[in-house]
């Protein structure tokens, strides 16, 4: 695999779940930061959380070596862990009911497919500087949709 290193720390929030969300990454590259958010009117933190690792990923221009940071136990152990099942399974959980979020596991998948990816949890909201930054972009990519909802942003997203 490449030899250039990128590491990325993701969130995702959501005001109310579902509710307006957004998306927020840092990619750290040969001592160059690149900060990156979005948001949708109506989804969940959970496809948050995936929205910001797929982004994350889309934005690298060539194969990298990748450390992933994200407070999302849901993240990195689905596609660390449960993914391997679900594809097994048809895209089913044990119980035989479809996965949520599939489209994302896929597109996230896919990427993989061209990166050696690494997967690190943080525990979240506790003062890791570039864990409340990836959740300062979330709420920044969440902000417009709030105003169209006439909600206001959470008080701990993440």
């Amino acid at each position: 695999m490449a030899e250039d290193i990128v590491i990325v720390h993701t969130d995702g929030a959501c005001s109310g779940n579902p509710g307006p969300g957004g998306w927020g990454a840092i990619l750290e590259f040969r001592g160059t930061e690149r900060e990156i958010c979005g948001g949708e009117p109506h989804t969940t933190n959970n496809r948050m959380e995936l929205t910001a690792a797929i982004e994350a990923l889309s934005t690298l221009k060539r194969p990298c070596t990748v450390e992933v940071h994200t407070d999302s136990q849901y993240l990195r152990d689905g596609i660390t862990k449960w993914i391997h099942g679900w594809k097994r399974n048809g895209w089913r959980t044990a119980d035989r009911k479809p996965v949520k979020n599939s489209d994302l596991w896929q597109a996230l998948e896919a990427l993989l497919a061209e990166h050696e990816v690494s997967w690190h949890w943080v525990r979240g909201h506790v003062g890791h500087d570039l864990n409340e930054r990836a959740d300062e972009l979330a709420r920044r990519g969440m902000k417009p949709f709030l105003k169209k909802a006439g909600g206001r942003p959470p008080a701990a997203a993440g």
